[in-house]
C-alpha cells in the first residue's frame, strides 16, 4: 500500500498590514474573538492530512505570534522577509532544512476563514498537476479608464485567485530558487512562470483578504449555533459496554446495530442538529448491513467534517449520561480526552457528565442507559 505524501503547510504572516491602519499588525488583531493567525492556523493543524504548520513571522514578532496562537498544537516559528515572496522563500528554506517534504500549502495569514473543504479539493488536485489554487469567477462587470470608463474587459474566464496554495514541493521551491523577475503577485503565478500547470479548485467567499480597516467591520460579532441530542439504547448480557470511546468493565453492555456507544449517538445527533444536517439515521441508516457493529467514532468524526465543511468551528460539547450503573466518575477523564482526539479539539473544550434517575424509570431499573448532549458551534 502506497504510503500517505508528507504535507506541511505555510502560513505567511510577517507583513506590518499598514493599509489595515491601527498598531498593531492586523494577523495579531482580534476578529470574531480571535487573533487573525489563530483561525487559518487552527483549521491548518486540525486537518488530518497535514503533518506540521509553519508560521513565516517578522522581525521582533515572536512574543506576539506565540500568545495569538496560545492553546494550539506549538507552532513551528520561521524568520520571514522584507516582502511577501521573500518570506516564502525563508519559510521553503528552512522546511527544505528540517526535514523531507512531498506537497506544501501556502497561506496567507490575512485569508482567516479556511474549510476543511477548500483544503481537500487542493490536495485531491495535486494528483493531476503540481499546483492548484482556490478561486472565484469573477462576477462583476470590469472596465479600463481612468477618470471616464473606456474598454469593457470581457470577465469570462477571469477568476479571483485566493489561497492557500498547494504544491508539489521541490517545483514550487525551484521555482522560487530561480526566480529573477518583479515581486509576484502569488505563489502560483511563480510555478507558472517554470512551465507548471496550477489547478483551479472552488474558492470560498469566506477566504476572502483582509487589507483595509472596513474589512474588519462586522467581523468581531461571532455567528453562533447550538444542537442537541438524545438517546437510549438498551442494556443485555454478552455486549461490550462502550461510552464516549471507551469500553468500560460491566457485566452488561449495549445492544445497537452499531457498537450501541449511546453518549456518542447523542452528541452526534447534536452536532448534525445545529448544523441542520439531520440526524445519525440520515447518515448511518440501520437498515445498512455496512454499519453493523460499527465504531461510532466514524459517525462522530464525520459529522465534525461535516460541521468544519460548512465553516463551523466547536466552541464546546457537553454530554450527559443517565444511568444507575456502571459509575461514570472513574472513566470522565478518559472519556474526554477520547471525545476531544476524534473530535480534533481541545480536550477543554468538551464536558463529560453523570446522573442518575433515583432508581426510577428504565433507567433506574438498570434495563438501559440514556444520553443527551448539548453542542455549540461558531461560524468561522
Amino acid at each position: 500500500m502506497a504510503s500517505r505524501p508528507t504535507t506541511v503547510a505555510l502560513i505567511v504572516a510577517a507583513g506590518s498590514g499598514s493599509r489595515a491602519g491601527g498598531a498593531q499588525p492586523k494577523q495579531f488583531r482580534h476578529i470574531r474573538g480571535k487573533p487573525m493567525l489563530w483561525h487559518s492556523y487552527a483549521a491548518l493543524a486540525a486537518h488530518p492530512a497535514i503533518d506540521k504548520v509553519y508560521v513565516a513571522i517578522g522581525a521582533d514578532q515572536e512574543a506576539e505570534a506565540m500568545a495569538a496562537l496560545a492553546g494550539l498544537k506549538e507552532p513551528i516559528l520561521l524568520q520571514g522577509g522584507v516582502t511577501r515572496r521573500e518570506s516564502v522563500y525563508l519559510g521553503l528554506q528552512a522546511i527544505a532544512t528540517a526535514q523531507t517534504v512531498d506537497q506544501v500549502l501556502i497561506h496567507d495569514a490575512a485569508r482567516p476563514f479556511l474549510s476543511s473543504k477548500v483544503i481537500d479539493d487542493l490536495l485531491d488536485a495535486l494528483s493531476l498537476a503540481p499546483g492548484a489554487a482556490p478561486a472565484l469567477p469573477v462576477v462583476d462587470s470590469l472596465s479600463r479608464g481612468t477618470d471616464i470608463l473606456s474598454e469593457t474587459v470581457d470577465r469570462e474566464n477571469l477568476w479571483r485567485i485566493q489561497t492557500p496554495q498547494a504544491f508539489a514541493f521541490q517545483d514550487i521551491y525551484a521555482a522560487h530558487q530561480s526566480w529573477t523577475g518583479a515581486e509576484p503577485t502569488d505563489d502560483a503565478r511563480m510555478l507558472m512562470g517554470q512551465g507548471g500547470d496550477v489547478r483551479i479548485v472552488p474558492g470560498a467567499e469566506a477566504l476572502n483578504k483582509f487589507t483595509f480597516s472596513s474589512d474588519f467591520a462586522g467581523n468581531n460579532m461571532p455567528s453562533f449555533r447550538s444542537g442537541n441530542g438524545f438517546d437510549v439504547h438498551r442494556l443485555v448480557s454478552g455486549a461490550e459496554l462502550w461510552l464516549c470511546g471507551v469500553q468500560i468493565p460491566h457485566d452488561k453492555g449495549l445492544d445497537g446495530h452499531s457498537d450501541a456507544d449511546v453518549a456518542m449517538h447523542a452528541l452526534t445527533d447534536a452536532i448534525l442538529g445545529a448544523i441542520a444536517k439531520g440526524d445519525i439515521g440520515d447518515h448511518f441508516p440501520p437498515s445498512d448491513p455496512q454499519w453493523r457493529g460499527a465504531s461510532s467514532d466514524r459517525f462522530l468524526s464525520h459529522a465534525m467534517k461535516l460541521a468544519r465543511d460548512d465553516g463551523f468551528e466547536l466552541s464546546n460539547a457537553d454530554v450527559t449520561i443517565i444511568c444507575e450503573q456502571p459509575k461514570v466518575g472513574p472513566y470522565r477523564g478518559r472519556m474526554r480526552e477520547r471525545l476531544a482526539e476524534i473530535m480534533a479539539v481541545d480536550v477543554d473544550r468538551i464536558s463529560v457528565k453523570a446522573t442518575t434517575t433515583e432508581m426510577l424509570g428504565f433507567t433506574g431499573r438498570g434495563e438501559g442507559i440514556a444520553a443527551q448532549a448539548t453542542v455549540t458551534f461558531e461560524k468561522i
